[in-house]
């Protein structure tokens, strides 16, 4: 069996390597200090189990593991928290196990065999109503097979046709597999809504000008592209531009 250890600390680390091969001496372990060397580890060694701490610097558990429910097969993931259980009784109804810190062997032991039978749609469908969910840093998407994440302070606009959503930043684009709705919602004050199909990222704005027809058009840094305003969003764009241009006391 192969695991991946995954926390901010490397005691905490060092403390589970020890009780994992107290349990299987034949075990290989692989170690992560964050989220996005996790991620990494995943795709290159594709670890049976994750042992996943929630509270990490760069990127956190929660966002790690949803990342993760994109791949096929996923991990089968453990979190690892100093949480008490009432904060946490979203993850254990959903059958996504976790571990209290300081981790005890027998509750290891059980949990290592609880977290093999977790699937990815139990996990997303975990992350997606758990109360401790966080603002991620990184949208995901499937680029031929391998993960691909985006992160969001390099996102210019997203853009949905048809069914699928195309995330655009400087000189690329990617497909991922979430609506607009939900990602407006997510991440809040971070994007603009411009037409019913267009979410702008409001901190690459450049300028809002006429085009020849006498619409709107937003002009965003780093973006050869100008993105029509529709008639229905018009005004609330420009006063939320008004907002971000006014000097603040």
């Amino acid at each position: 069996m192969k695991l991946l250890i995954v926390d901010d600390e490397r005691p905490a680390r060092e403390r589970l390597r020890d009780l994992l091969l107290d349990i299987d001496s034949d075990c290989e372990l692989l170690e992560a200090a964050n989220g996005l060397d996790a991620l990494r580890l995943v795709e290159e060694q594709h670890p049976d189990i994750v042992l996943l701490d929630i509270r990490m610097p760069t990127m956190d558990g929660l966002e790690a593991a949803r990342h993760m429910t994109l791949l096929s097969p996923p991990p089968a993931v453990l979190f690892t928290t100093a949480y008490d259980e009432h904060a946490l009784e979203a993850f254990d109804a959903n059958a996504v196990d976790y571990l209290l810190k300081p981790i005890r062997a027998e509750r290891l032991q059980t949990a290592l065999a609880r977290a093999q039978v977790v699937r990815r749609a139990k996990l997303a469908e975990t992350l997606e109503h758990a109360s401790l969910a966080t603002t991620r840093t990184h949208l995901s998407a499937l680029n031929q097979g391998k993960l691909q994440l985006i992160p969001m302070r390099d996102v210019r606009y997203l853009y949905a046709e048809q069914k699928y959503v195309t995330v655009y930043w400087p000189d690329q684009e990617a497909l991922i597999d979430e609506p607009l709705k939900a990602i407006e919602e997510e991440f809040g004050d971070l994007f603009l809504r411009i037409h019913r199909n267009a979410l702008v990222a409001v901190a690459h704005i450049e300028s809002l000008e006429r085009g020849p027809d006498g619409n709107h058009l937003i002009v965003l840094r780093d973006t050869p592209k100008k993105l029509n305003v529709s008639r229905r969003h018009a005004r609330a764009v420009r006063r939320k531009l008004k907002e971000i241009a006014r000097p603040k006391s």
